[in-house]
């Protein structure tokens, strides 16, 4: 009920009388058609006790109805939001934006220095637009903090104007159902500290719940370390956009040291590049995560040393190439070759019974690794003169070829040992023809004899 004009408790002149409250975006809702009940002088601001107009809407659909808290020379005096208290600029919390900005409170909380800091306050509002912050934030409100920009929230959240919890659905006694206008939601536990919040404790900016969470979210926030290789000065600036351009950045740059170039790529990125170390160490920590430029928040990285590119290219086309899927109906790859064709390149045997290596081996072992190089051609001269003429003895078998060479194919008209049970006589006459260039009569070399009956 609205507090009497006639009582003497309160001084009339400083009751308010407002037209429009001050809120954030997150409390007037989306809904642009948003009506608003006024009552003049209808409750007691719960921070100076004075009575000011109260208003009172609906944020949206399926919201709980809202009503200013506080009068406007307190949120003047705190640049927060008549209903939430928080910060109208960052949405942050009065005690997280005044460690940012490094404020002290100087507020009194007796009655009568409360009153007189009030009319303090209201005079100096009189005298401004009306618009700017008073008191201990004229001036501090727009310096830039790197706290502020990590932790500001910059769009609404809506999801504050959800309806509270309907205690009979915990007792499960609620019988209006799906009509209910309150949530049918488990309640969270009574021990977590943001389940007791004081609406003075926010105000004044002391043992607020929510301020003590965001700032040990920010503690905890990653750092942009730089590279253990000194030679890289360079710096990865992402998410330009058309907005943000080389003249931008580069009288944004210039105030750290000198810059050697600043490369615009396609994909709306940029490498700056500066002449010193330190300079570029002093540009990524105030620019890491903090740099706005025309209304863009810019990402910033450390650039990569040529060697780690390098590696990092060979790696990806490995990997690029052994990821390729096999293409049907092509021969798969050979098998290998048997153990001891591999091994043995003339397909000699062991020593013979008196301990002696059969005709043609070497008598005394191989020193140095192979006599002769892989890239020789045909079996390797044997001791002894050379390989003798004519058809191998019986029972000798080829020496082994040299590690990562085939074996060679045995030549025309030789027969192994294995498959000639008896010793043969060779035959009389002409030897065989096996390609029609080794046909002596083809020539007339050798007239051809006919056969006589």
């Amino acid at each position: 009920m609205a507090t009497s004009k006639g009582a003497n408790t309160y001084n009339r002149q400083n009751w308010e009388d407002a037209e429009f409250p001050i809120l954030c975006q997150t409390c007037l809702g989306d809904n642009p058609y948003i009506r608003m009940m006024k009552e003049k002088y209808g409750k007691e601001c719960k921070i100076c006790a004075r009575p000011f107009t109260v208003f009172k809407w609906c944020p949206g659909a399926r919201m709980r109805f809202k009503k200013t808290e506080v009068c406007q020379t307190c949120s003047k005096m705190k640049n927060v939001c008549q209903t939430c208290l928080l910060d109208l600029e960052y949405g942050l919390p009065v005690q997280v934006r005044d460690a940012a900005l490094k404020l002290q409170e100087n507020m009194p909380k007796s009655d009568v220095n409360k009153e007189y800091y009030t009319q303090n306050i209201e005079r100096e509002i009189a005298n401004s637009d009306g618009i700017s912050p008073v008191g201990a934030l004229a001036g501090k409100a727009q310096t830039p903090s790197d706290m502020l920009l990590k932790l500001a929230r910059t769009t609404p959240y809506y999801t504050r104007n959800r309806p509270h919890i309907c205690s009979f659905w915990v007792k499960g006694e609620c019988r209006r159902g799906q009509e209910c206008p309150y949530r049918h939601e488990k309640p969270t536990d009574p021990d977590d500290p943001l389940a007791d919040q004081n609406i003075k404790d926010r105000f004044y900016g002391m043992n607020d719940p929510v301020a003590s969470k965001l700032l040990n979210r920010y503690n905890s926030l990653p750092k942009l370390e730089p590279p253990d290789d000194r030679t890289v000065t360079t710096l990865y600036v992402g998410n330009l956009g058309d907005k943000v351009g080389e003249k931008d950045l580069r009288d944004y740059f210039y105030q750290f040291g000198e810059i050697r170039s600043i490369n615009l790529a396609k994909q709306q990125c940029a490498f700056v590049q500066f002449t010193t170390r330190a300079a570029a160490e002093a540009a990524s920590e105030k620019a890491f995560n903090k740099l706005i430029l025309n209304g863009r928040r810019l990402n910033i990285k450390w650039g990569r040393s040529q060697g780690q590119q390098a590696v990092q290219g060979k790696k990806e086309e490995t990997l690029a190439l052994t990821s390729l899927e096999p293409v049907p109906g092509l021969p798969q790859a050979l098998p290998m070759p048997p153990e001891e064709l591999t091994n043995n390149y003339f397909n000699l045997g062991g020593p013979g019974p008196g301990g002696l290596p059969p005709f043609g081996m070497p008598r005394g072992p191989l020193r140095g690794g192979p006599r002769f190089p892989h890239m020789m051609r045909g079996p390797p001269p044997m001791p002894f003169g050379g390989m003798p003429r004519g058809p191998p003895p019986p029972g000798m078998r080829l020496p082994p070829p040299p590690p990562g060479i085939l074996p060679m194919r045995p030549p025309p008209g030789l027969v192994p040992s294995q498959q000639q049970p008896q010793q043969q006589a060779p035959p009389r006459g002409p030897a065989p023809v096996h390609y029609p260039s080794q046909d002596p009569t083809r020539m007339g070399a050798v007239k051809a004899q006919t056969a006589t009956s």
